[in-house]
């Protein structure tokens, strides 16, 4: 019915900068908030930032400053720049959506996922 996927992860020294982008297709009718959380090895999965269809914004302190989420509602598509990065932003990084599809049901839908890695 409805897939998300990521693209853009990848190998990036510290200091350097990421785009990841998830675009959403299938019987969509409109999508909710949308957002970017992270999960490293051994942790648990964490809010990284969420958008809201009026673009309003949010982010987890740690990336304050450093990330900007935004989207583009009408490719259905969030982007996460990710810019100064640290090691310890290495995770999997998942995009998630809320979304009402045309046959009426809402549910939350996952990507899954994309690797960041920043070596020091």
């Amino acid at each position: 019915q409805v897939q998300l996927v990521e693209s853009g992860g990848g190998l990036v020294q510290a200091g350097g900068s990421l785009r990841l982008s998830c675009e959403a297709s299938g019987s969509l009718f409109r999508i909710n908030d949308m957002g970017w959380y992270r999960q490293a090895p051994g942790e648990q999965r964490e809010l990284v930032a969420v958008i809201t269809s009026g673009g309003s914004t949010n982010y987890v302190d740690s990336v304050k400053g450093r990330f900007t989420i935004c989207r583009d509602n009408a490719k259905n598509t969030v982007y996460l720049q990710m810019n100064s990065l640290k090691p310890e932003d290495t995770a999997v990084y998942y995009c998630t959506a809320d979304i009402w599809l045309v046959a009426g049901w809402r549910n939350d839908y996952w990507g899954k996922g994309t690797q960041v890695t920043v070596s020091s």
